[in-house]
């Protein structure tokens, strides 16, 4: 026998209601710290561990060390740094799995116990404590920009003249730039290529990429300023374009997932490889205006591929986009980033997609 309407209204409310208490009261399974089986009650920190491996040994999911850490936005953009022979804690006793630091006794006492603190700020990279990811693997891309947004690229000062008219340049040599500003003593990096690198989808010109010739030292500055050539790794020639070297600094990045959804390509890779391997830096095509910030994690998928027809009539299907490995966002552009390839399974290819975990 059928329910009447209003008793059937009254059993859809309770049910719906019963449905949105146990939501509030249970987190989504994809929102819970999923720890390794093997995850260690204690762990102390020894001399090349990074972050990144530090949390795969507690975490499935290592780019969730924000949220073991309980760590807030201050935190996460000011993190303190973790030396060899301190002492990481995993405490389950209050049901959520939670890392503390007890720092390294053995220190100067000052470090014992101690808590992440945002009020505590390092840029540059002391080369004593655990880097979230291997300092070598990117320092040339830090050092040495291969990349050029758009704007700098079309306002870089431009080497104009060489000494005796000469069009090439070498160590020693004295050169002259027009559209320099700064003041003497600074060094600046010449480049060459400008290269364009376009969307592969909207065909937008994101930025440069460029092959670095040589540092320079300021002489002089004016309408035309003078400059001497050092550490030459190819000679400077008329035209090359020049860029204010950046200070040697090695962020303190914490791994963590965008806030909102990327989508996005890998759109040229480094080192002379075409797979692109662990510890590889790759190009992707988004940057700081679709928020991409030091620090993000994003998966990365083998682009999708057609599957073999039968007959010519057929409909074109693809293969499902397989994951490939991890893509630790270092370096940001305002439309480009560079990211390390990290615990791929197979290697990462020009146009394979990039996407939150």
């Amino acid at each position: 026998m059928p329910l009447p309407a209003t008793r059937t209204s009254l059993i859809s409310r309770l049910i719906s209601g019963a449905i949105i208490a146990l939501t509030m009261t249970f987190p989504a399974i994809a929102d819970e710290l999923r720890l390794q089986e093997n995850a260690p009650e204690r762990y102390v920190v020894v001399k090349g561990d990074t972050l990144w491996d530090i949390s795969g040994k507690f975490l499935k999911d290592p780019w969730r060390w924000p949220q073991i850490w309980n760590m807030n936005r201050d935190e996460i953009k000011n993190p303190h740094w973790i030396y060899p022979g301190d002492v990481i804690v995993l405490d389950t006793s209050g049901g959520n799995p939670r890392l503390r630091l007890l720092g390294n006794k053995n220190n100067d006492g000052r470090r014992a116990d101690m808590k992440l603190d945002p009020r505590i700020r390092i840029t540059q990279f002391d080369s004593q404590a655990a880097a979230t990811i291997p300092p070598q693997a990117i320092e040339p891309y830090l050092s040495k920009p291969q990349i050029v947004d758009e704007q700098a690229y079309k306002n870089a000062p431009r080497v104009a003249l060489g000494p005796e008219d000469r069009v090439v340049m070498t160590t020693g040599d004295t050169m002259y730039a027009v559209n320099l500003t700064g003041n003497p003593g600074e060094t600046w990096q010449a480049f060459n290529g400008g290269k364009e690198i376009r969307d592969p989808d909207t065909k937008e010109v994101l930025g440069y990429q460029v092959n670095y010739a040589a540092d320079a030292d300021v002489v002089s500055v004016g309408d035309v300023s003078t400059l001497k050539v050092q550490r030459v790794v190819q000679e400077v020639s008329i035209n090359d374009r020049l860029i204010l070297k950046p200070r040697r600094e090695y962020p303190n990045y914490v791994p963590r997932v965008p806030d909102t959804e990327v989508h996005g390509k890998v759109i040229s890779t480094y080192g002379g490889v075409n797979d692109a391997g662990p510890y590889t830096t790759v190009v992707i095509n988004k940057g700081e205006r679709e928020g991409i910030v030091l620090g993000h994690v994003l998966q990365a998928f083998k682009a999708p591929r057609p599957v073999k027809k039968e007959s010519p009539g057929e409909a074109t299907k693809m293969a499902p986009a397989e994951k490939n490995g991890f893509v630790f966002i270092y370096q940001v552009f305002p439309k480009l980033a560079y990211g390390l390839v990290l615990n791929s399974s197979r290697p990462v290819n020009l146009l394979d997609e990039v996407r939150n975990p």
